[in-house]
């Protein structure tokens, strides 16, 4: 490890959860190597840092319903209330998809689209609130979610930071996604790709390195909350039932363009054939059956609850789920220190070869301090 730089080394996949996963990784990389990068490539949800990176058949249509009887708030729409079966459709799901249970909600409000730069903007505005990618590294909360031995890093490593997508020149080993994140100083919300960069003229465009703390503030001042995982996978399912995507079960590069990804050879060569190597304005794509944007690609989306790969098997002997609100405690055995809530929808970099993250029942997690250019959040109310 000695010969790993400390900048990599506070990498971890989403963007927060530093050193946890040094040797893990270092581990898991040589292993991988080995095998010439032939095998099986894994899902980016396996990969996407924590706020440092280490170096390393069916489509039944569903009736779109509106409520009659309440007003909705302003970008928002009602969700009715309803039961739906939760988890993997096809066999790209994980085993922390699975097993597929029914669960039933009550209704809710839920934002159309993303929310914004010109939103977050406003809520910055008034309240001066300060983002994660916009403070120094606090060492001391830091090295709770590392091994005990860690040594602190020098300063200037722990200074404001975030992760920013840099594109590969050439094929590399997938299991190694600090090839292709960057831990760049000065990249948050107002500069999401580095210090030099701007959103001037991106106003409808979904904010990004926001970490879940970031959202839940928003959410709190906007009098809303953060979804939880039964209602934002209820949401993107918009009606359709047994659908592996939010739009039914078409491929996602048959056909039109049904959401903003990676087309081509990731992480070096995209053909960009939806319109956008990075990130769309919100609304570029076509809405769901309950008029959701952007429910699969562009960029993740934040949840309320805490993440455990087992979660999903203590509904075995459950005949309906009532409003769950995940488990009691997170849980993941790729960086069990650190704890971690959940991110839904995939993003601009997910690709059908390496990454499926648009599915529906796709499910993603990091630390609630994680922050990256592809990682956002919408709101919901009751």
């Amino acid at each position: 490890m000695k010969n790993i730089s400390v900048i990599f080394l506070m990498f971890s996949l989403f963007n927060n959860a530093p050193y946890a996963m040094v040797a893990q990784q270092n581990s898991a990389i040589k292993s991988t190597e080995l095998k010439k990068n032939k095998t099986k490539k894994s899902c980016c949800l396996a990969g996407i840092p924590t706020r440092y990176i280490v170096n390393s058949k069916n489509n039944s249509k569903g009736k779109s319903v509106t409520n009659t009887t309440t007003t909705s708030p302003e970008g928002m729409v009602w969700i009715p209330d309803g039961t739906f079966s939760m988890g993997g459709d096809n066999d790209q799901a994980r085993k922390d998809e699975f097993p597929k249970h029914s669960v039933k909600l009550n209704g809710f409000f839920i934002d159309i689209t993303e929310v914004t730069n010109a939103q977050f903007a406003k809520f910055v505005a008034a309240t001066g609130y300060k983002t994660t990618a916009e403070k120094d590294i606090n060492w001391e909360e830091l090295k709770k979610q590392l091994p005990p031995e860690t040594e602190k890093p020098d300063s200037e490593t722990l200074k404001a930071a975030s992760l920013v997508f840099v594109p590969t020149v050439s094929e590399v080993n997938l299991q190694d996604y600090s090839q292709w994140w960057s831990w760049s100083h000065g990249a948050d919300w107002k500069h999401p790709k580095g210090k030099d960069s701007t959103i001037e003229g991106k106003e409808n465009y979904p904010v990004v390195h926001i970490s879940w703390e970031d959202a839940n503030a928003y959410c709190n001042w906007a009098g809303k909350r953060l979804p939880t995982e039964a209602e934002w996978e209820y949401a993107a399912r918009g009606g359709l039932t047994k659908s592996v995507y939010s739009w039914g079960n078409e491929k996602v590069e048959e056909g039109k363009a049904h959401c903003n990804i990676f087309q081509g050879n990731f992480p070096y060569k995209n053909e960009v054939t939806d319109g956008f190597a990075g990130s769309a304005p919100v609304k570029s794509f076509a809405p769901n059956g309950y008029g959701l944007y952007d429910m699969a690609g562009n960029v993740w989306e934040w949840c309320a609850d805490k993440y455990n790969n087992l979660y999903y098997d203590s509904f075995i002997k459950v005949k309906v789920a009532l409003n769950p609100k995940g488990p009691l405690k997170s849980y993941d055995p790729d960086e069990p220190l650190v704890a971690k809530r959940v991110m839904r929808g995939g993003s601009f970099l997910c690709n059908e070869s390496y990454c499926s993250g648009y599915r529906v029942s796709a499910r993603m997690k990091s630390s609630s301090d994680s922050s990256m250019e592809h990682l956002g959040f919408r709101c919901v109310s009751n």
